[in-house]
C-alpha cells in the first residue's frame, strides 16, 4: 500500500518529466538548467553519453529540435529521496537533420535535494 508521501513524490516526478519534455520543445535552456544536475548526462540510443552542456548547446543550435510527444507508458519507482522514472514516448524530433517520430524509452534518475527534485541522468533506448 502506498503512503501519501510516496504518491506525492511520484506525482512530482511525473510532472517534472513532462516539464522536461516541454522545455526541450520550447528550447528553454534557462529552465532546463534549473532541473538538471550540473553533472547530468544523457545517453542516446546510439550509446553516446552526452554532457548537459553539450546537449543544451545542441538544443539551442537546433541540431536537436523537438516538436512534440505522445506518452505511451510511464512508471516511477521510489527509494527514499531517489526516484527512477521509466517512460515510453513517441517523440517527434529532428536529430542532426533527420526528423522522425522516435519510439523512445527514457530511464531518468532523480534525487530530491533541499525539497526539490533534480534530474541526474537520462538513458534513452528504443521500444
Amino acid at each position: 500500500m502506498k503512503t501519501d508521501k510516496v504518491s506525492t513524490c511520484e506525482l512530482e516526478i511525473f510532472a517534472i518529466t513532462r516539464q522536461l519534455t516541454d522545455l526541450m520543445i520550447d528550447k528553454d535552456i534557462l529552465e532546463l538548467n534549473k532541473i538538471l544536475d550540473q553533472d547530468f548526462t544523457l545517453t542516446h540510443i546510439t550509446g553516446y553519453v552526452q554532457s548537459k552542456d553539450e546537449w543544451l548547446l545542441e538544443i539551442e543550435s537546433e541540431r536537436m529540435k523537438y516538436y512534440g510527444y505522445e506518452e505511451v507508458k510511464t512508471s516511477v519507482k521510489m527509494e527514499g529521496d531517489k526516484g527512477t522514472f521509466v517512460g515510453q514516448n513517441i517523440l517527434d524530433a529532428r536529430i542532426y537533420g533527420t526528423r522522425n517520430k522516435w519510439r523512445l524509452q527514457q530511464k531518468i534518475q532523480f534525487e530530491k535535494r533541499n525539497g526539490k527534485w533534480i534530474i541526474l541522468q537520462s538513458v534513452a533506448t528504443t521500444f
